[in-house]
């Protein structure tokens, strides 16, 4: 699969090491957005996959977007809480080890009680 010019990817850094990372692109139709979210297999810092879902829906392209076709994990329910509670409505359906998820996302967001990064999309955080 070729990636698109307009993808980009959101990496979230825990003690300078990678644990979780998204590929953000633009589709045909500018109300949808996709994206392929990552984590890194192995224990993670809690917290570490609801800091992915925040910095992708705080993504300029997918604010702009109503609607977020995603792929995460199957099984990884901490993602998927996190796309619930922050969309509008969520369907998923499992393909194989992924989870294709399509959000309806609110124009809206200033009602999220914890509100992810601003527009960071490579996001670091280490033990002070």
């Amino acid at each position: 699969m070729t990636r698109s010019p307009d993808a980009h990817e959101i990496q979230i850094e825990v003690d300078g090491h990678l644990v979780a990372a998204a590929e953000v692109s633009r589709t045909d139709d500018p109300e949808v957005v996709r994206s392929a979210m990552h984590v890194e297999s192995g224990h993670l810092p809690v917290g570490s996959r609801t800091k992915l879902v925040d910095a992708v829906l705080e993504d300029p392209q997918v604010s702009a977007a109503s609607h977020l076709a995603a792929s995460v994990p199957t099984g990884d329910a901490e993602l998927l809480d996190r796309i619930r509670e922050r969309a509008r409505s969520v369907d998923v359906r499992v393909a194989g080890a992924t989870a294709l998820v399509e959000a309806e996302l609110d124009r809206d967001r200033s009602s999220v009680a914890e509100p992810g990064p601003s527009q960071d999309r490579g996001i670091s955080e280490g033990n002070t």
